[in-house]
């Protein structure tokens, strides 16, 4: 009797065993004790590196936490969380039930962001509790277990990690001011006709620097340099031209593109140009900063001129003081401040006479001011338009959505990498444009959206169109969008050695012409994009290139653009 009162009390216990309580998820209890991580680094000279901060969060309760997602922010600022897509997609994947863990491991309070107001800090860690999703901050002495000391210490640290990037932000201003007062270059930009001189602390020359080049040792600094004599000499035809003829921009910029001259970026010259030259103080043998800033990831302002630091006997001078000073003479006189009320009012007028109107009615129409100004005083020229009850027939849905589908070409790029770390072994970091992916300084992959445009009647093909940016190697991944430009259609994976240009053109047969290839799913992509990365590195570094055609002696190669031979040294012909 005893064993059959044993067995019916056993198979009770089993039963209630197999009972499971009520509210009780088991989709929730399959990811318990489940993590993601979430690291950043905003500048490579940091303390706290993000192999550091890996380590770190290895370490904290690595007996009971599982690490199965990370997130990462490299070379981003934690003032906004804007361009962190990182933190973006951290948050997305929690809010929308994705996210396959219970805790989010951070290294410390810093490392989730230095935002200037700490309720927004609060806010993202408040989205994850929300969702059942616990932060956790490994470096950190106190517990964030939701109690009173906890909510103290956090307020505290958040305070801190804020207040500390407001004074780094004012020593590094105090900072450049002193080295341009002492005729040394802040920045990066020069203008036409200026090198960028590296020297060391003893003023000894260690090189020129180019286009995207940053010196490596802080104590170097930075000198300018004139460029060419040829330079300089279209520099001085310039302010010639302009104090002495009494050129306008037009007139002074399509004289330099028809000499086939391109400017410091190697481009035609614009209209804009031509007064940025003429203002520019580098070109009297002075350096100017502080004309602008943006303290703390706000908004670029302009600064007055009495908050400009200058440093003089910088630079050889490249034009005469007294023409210099003429010119900013012609520059102020040019320039006339018309009311907001006067600017809709001709505007309006324009309209009447021109029954429509658009960038190029306003820009050459006498009176009216450029439309860089009227986006200035108004916001944009749809905001202009609809103060005078204008609405133009241009459709702008695709400039309404840019914000969205530029978030959607950095979290394209981050989840490549990912993959490109996770299954190559590679090193890739998010391109400074936050589209592309980059391994060890050298951008591989490109992500484009190309809007499908509209054509009259079914007998035309499909076509799309996608800016390019200047982008000119690496592999470019296009997302084309569907006939609405609301959803992603498909992908089209084009070689690097597709012809340059500003905008890539693709039609439906148009991919075999571009050597490139259809994908349907996005994780088609990423796998034709791995294949073609690990057959480029297996290939052998260090094979030399097959040797170019040299050119025949007495023949110099052209140089310029437009197919036309450069005339660069014939300042003669700028008269």
């Amino acid at each position: 009797m005893a064993d059959t009162g044993t067995s019916k009390s056993w198979e009770r216990c089993m039963g209630n065993w197999l009972i499971v309580p009520k509210g009780t998820s088991l989709a929730r209890r399959t990811r318990t004790r489940r993590a993601a991580q979430y690291v950043r680094m905003s500048r490579e000279l940091q303390r706290y590196s993000i192999k550091n901060q890996l380590a770190a969060i290895a370490s904290y309760e690595a007996n009971t936490l599982t690490i199965v997602r990370t997130y990462a922010d490299e070379g981003r600022s934690g003032l906004r969380i804007k361009g962190r897509p990182g933190l973006i997609e951290l948050i997305d994947d929690v809010q929308s039930g994705q996210a396959d863990f219970d805790h989010i491991l951070v290294y410390d309070v810093s490392r989730w962001g230095r935002f200037q107001d700490v309720d927004e800090s609060a806010y993202y860690e408040f989205l994850c509790k929300r969702s059942g999703v616990q932060v956790e901050y490994c470096a950190e002495l106190f517990k964030n277990d939701r109690t009173f000391v906890s909510g103290i210490a956090k307020s505290l640290k958040r305070g801190m990690a804020a207040e500390w990037s407001r004074e780094l932000s004012v020593k590094v201003h105090a900072g450049h001011c002193r080295v341009v007062s002492l005729g040394y270059r802040v920045g990066a930009p020069v203008g036409y006709g200026l090198r960028r001189l590296m020297v060391d602390e003893s003023e000894h020359p260690k090189g020129f620097l180019e286009k995207g080049q940053f010196k490596a040792l802080q104590s170097d600094r930075v000198r300018l340099q004139p460029g060419s004599g040829e330079e300089a000499a279209v520099v001085r035809i310039i302010f010639d031209q302009f104090v002495n003829d009494r050129k306008s921009y037009s007139d002074i910029r399509r004289q330099l593109n028809d000499a086939g001259i391109a400017n410091h970026n190697g481009r035609p010259w614009t209209d804009g140009m031509i007064p940025t030259i003429l203002a520019n103080e580098n070109y009297i043998g002075k350096t100017i900063y502080n004309r602008t800033s943006r303290r703390l990831g706000q908004k670029l302002v302009k600064n007055p001129d009495h908050a400009w630091v200058r440093g003089a006997a910088a630079i050889e001078p490249i034009v005469d003081p007294s023409i210099f000073a003429r010119a900013q003479k012609l520059l102020a006189e040019r320039r006339v401040e018309i009311p907001e009320d006067e600017m809709l009012v001709r505007l309006r007028l324009t309209l009447r006479r021109r029954g429509k109107l658009n960038s190029h009615i306003i820009n050459t129409t006498l009176g009216l001011n450029h439309v860089s100004s009227y986006v200035k005083h108004f916001g944009s020229l749809r905001k202009a338009y609809a103060l005078i009850g204008y609405k133009s027939p241009r459709d702008c849905d695709w400039i309404d959505t840019r914000e969205h589908w530029a978030s959607e070409q950095a979290r394209h790029a981050t989840e490549l990498a990912e993959v490109l770390r996770n299954d190559l072994g590679l090193r890739p970091e998010l391109a400074p444009d936050g589209i592309g992916v980059d391994v060890e300084g050298r951008r591989v992959v490109s992500f484009l959206v190309a809007r499908r445009l509209a054509r009259r009647g079914e007998d035309h093909a499909a076509q799309w169109k996608a800016y390019r940016r200047q982008i000119s190697s690496g592999l470019l991944a296009v997302m084309r969008l569907d006939a609405a430009n609301r959803e992603i259609e498909d992908y089209a994976l084009l070689p690097a050695s597709l012809r340059s240009g500003r905008y890539v053109w693709l039609a439906s047969g148009s991919l075999r012409r571009h050597r490139g290839a259809l994908y349907r799913e996005r994780g088609a992509l990423f796998a034709a994009i791995k294949a073609t990365l690990a057959k480029t590195n297996r290939a052998d570094p260090t094979s030399s290139a097959s040797p170019k055609k040299q050119s025949k002696p007495g023949r110099p190669k052209a140089k310029g653009f437009g197919g036309r031979r450069s005339r660069c040294g014939d300042t003669k012909s700028l008269r």
